[in-house]
């Protein structure tokens, strides 16, 4: 009877350090550089790749973008493109993809490959998880959408992840799965009053759409909506968006912008 209590108390203790270790708050790097596709650039690798996720988390980039898509066989996994080296990666499986590897030699990553890559020792640096609108369907996109909602709760990474797309019924899917999640949205046609009345968190735009609307930066401030730019490359732009006090920058040259912070 005593050796079954000490084995309980222990399972007991094992849950309680797990539930505080996962449960742990981010605190996020008080930046407002997020990096697109990883920080890739400067170094040579792959966009959206491994190595440029750690790159970012090690700069201490307060965000890290990076591109979701689905394959045929319903896998999870990270690029920008419709296709990986001319393969549409709707019509192929995970398998078929995965023979092909990055130029750094990296097997193209999984969604929960690159999650859990930026989960480990991490509290820093948000994962900002762009969905990309299916090509077969809108349908489709909204089953992306719910599984990668699926495994970020699976991994009980919510309050790590952002999520972007240009497709506003992922995000209005999103919402509907989760009304605490973190989303902004990309397009650029919807005033920051629309979004908030649709519940999305932030406007993730182009920089022209703000020079051209100059307005909505105010109205994004009324309406407590998130303020982002993409993809700000040039130190010009990037000085502008500072004056005016987003929230965040995404762009390809975060090493620049951190040497425009510390001026």
């Amino acid at each position: 009877m005593k050796k079954i209590y000490v084995i309980v108390l222990a399972i007991l203790c094992c849950s309680c350090v797990t539930s505080k270790k996962n449960s742990a708050m981010p605190e996020f790097a008080e930046n407002p550089v997020v990096a697109h596709r990883g920080a890739f650039k400067k170094n040579g690798f792959p966009e959206n790749s491994i190595a440029a996720l750690k790159e970012a988390l090690r700069l201490k980039c307060t965000g890290s973008e990076f591109d979701v898509r689905m394959s045929a066989d319903d896998t999870l996994l990270i690029n920008h493109d419709p296709d990986h080296h001319k393969l549409d990666i709707e019509k192929k499986s995970y398998a078929d993809l995965a023979k092909i590897p990055l130029a750094n030699g990296e097997t193209l990553p999984t969604l929960r490959q690159y999650l859990l890559t930026g989960l480990s020792g991490n509290r820093h640096t948000r994962l900002v998880v762009e969905i990309k609108p299916s090509e077969i369907s809108k349908e489709r996109g909204k089953l992306i959408a719910a599984k990668t909602v699926g495994l970020v709760n699976e991994l009980r990474a919510e309050a790590m992840v952002v999520y972007i797309s240009f497709d506003y019924d992922i995000l209005k899917k999103i919402i509907e799965l989760n009304p605490a999640a973190q989303t902004q949205y990309l397009n650029g046609d919807k005033t920051p009053e629309q979004l908030k009345t649709d519940g999305i968190s932030g406007a993730d735009y182009h920089i022209s759409v703000f020079k051209k609307n100059p307005a909505w930066i105010e109205e994004a401030r009324q309406n407590k909506i998130i303020l982002n730019a993409w993809t700000v490359n040039d130190k010009q732009d990037m000085q502008w968006l500072l004056e005016k006090k987003f929230d965040f920058i995404t762009t390809n040259e975060p090493e620049l912008l951190f040497s425009i912070l510390k001026q």
